[in-house]
């Protein structure tokens, strides 16, 4: 499924679409180049559980933990992960097979550790275009999911 956004309050609301419809045990797989949306795209998500405090991205830290919504919600940025030891080290499996619901950024570093069920996000910048806010946005669901 590719969809258009044409502006930061468009890609928000995709995944805010996708927080609220999100379930217990699900991952989101989140890719692409450095400004191209990830951040707030994941707010949106994160506003789709009921979170609403603030949502940064995890880069130092790699995990942020939110409970406050209708499930917990992990959020990892692995852009400064190394080893993919590191992630045994943060208790990653017990964030993607537990009852929240997880959101890495920079997946493609990852991605031998993703459950077969992980649903892929790939969002990108087209910077040829003359609108700088444009979004292409694929979102690959796995087998037998219901897409948004």
């Amino acid at each position: 499924m590719k969809i258009e956004t044409k502006c930061a309050q468009e890609t928000f609301a995709l995944g805010e679409k996708l927080g609220t419809s999100a379930q217990p045990g699900q991952v989101y797989a989140l890719t692409g180049g450095l400004g191209v949306g990830k951040t707030v795209f994941t707010q949106g998500l994160a506003a789709g559980l009921g979170i609403r405090g603030p949502v940064c991205s995890p880069t130092f830290t790699i995990l942020q933990v939110y409970e406050e919504g209708r499930l917990p919600f992990y959020h990892f940025d692995v852009y400064r992960i190394s080893d993919v030891d590191e992630m045994e080290e943060i208790g990653y499996e017990d964030c993607f097979y537990g009852q929240g619901v997880c959101l890495v950024e920079w997946a493609d570093l990852i991605e031998e550790l993703l459950p077969p069920e992980t649903i892929f996000v790939k969002i990108e910048k087209d910077f040829d275009r003359e609108d700088f806010d444009y979004r292409a946005v694929t979102i690959d669901f796995p087998e037998g999911m219901e897409e948004i």
